[in-house]
């Protein structure tokens, strides 16, 4: 079994949990605060990838950051090369897959913060964005950290969105999920069965941890 794969998917998966972390974050905290028309269809909109199939969302990046878009054009003279079957479109496709899940739990776990107690942090002097990190936000830790380990697995996992942005070019874009893809066509199945094991396992241990911090925050309640 090769090993690069699995060390792109996780390099790939911790950077697009560091952007899921503060892009989530503050899309949740502005969609929990802000009570304006429309709010419910702005959150439709940013969790559709959710239940949208890959093919459709890579479809909406390629048009929209591909090397005919004019995002596609900026990224390519700032960076000096595309976004588009690069390390950097495999980040785009993880982030993507992984962004719901993080402004999902951490919009729950934000409204579900007792407003009182924010309300008495800002009687006792404490300005909005105080009152945001030293109390709201710390008291909705366990929802944040349970959408940003679901992030990182879905963002482990990933293969349809991450085929059609960023290719499947083996020592350069292959992913371990588009490894196994690729060992299963060339019926190389112990190479395959190996890095099935890996990702089954790194899965269900990420799973078996939310459950368990889930569980301990009801138990706190």
């Amino acid at each position: 079994m090769e090993w690069y794969p699995l060390q792109l998917s996780l390099e790939v998966a911790l950077i697009a949990t560091m952007i899921s972390l503060f892009v989530g974050v503050g899309i949740a905290a502005a969609l929990a605060a802000w009570r304006f028309p429309g709010r419910e269809l702005v959150d439709a909109l940013v969790t559709a990838p959710l239940v949208l199939p890959p093919t459709v969302l890579g479809y909406y990046v390629l048009v929209c950051l591909g090397r005919d878009s004019a995002f596609g054009h900026f990224w390519e003279w700032l960076t000096g090369g595309p976004i588009v079957f690069t390390v950097t479109g495999c980040v785009v496709a993880a982030v993507i897959g992984g962004l719901p899940m993080v402004i999902k739990s951490s919009r729950t776990a934000l409204e579900s913060v007792d407003p009182n107690l924010v309300k008495a942090a800002r009687t006792l002097g404490a300005g909005p964005a105080r009152a945001f990190f030293t109390v709201k936000l710390p008291l909705a830790a366990h929802g944040v950290v349970a959408g940003l380990m679901l992030s990182f697995a879905k963002g482990l996992g990933e293969f349809g969105i991450t085929l059609m942005i960023a290719g499947d070019i083996p020592g350069q874009t292959q992913t371990a999920p588009l490894y196994i893809y690729d060992a299963i066509q060339a019926q190389k199945d112990a190479q395959a069965s190996g890095m099935v094991a890996v990702l089954t396992a790194t899965g269900i241990a990420i799973l078996y941890g939310v459950n368990r911090l889930t569980q301990r925050n009801n138990d706190h309640q």
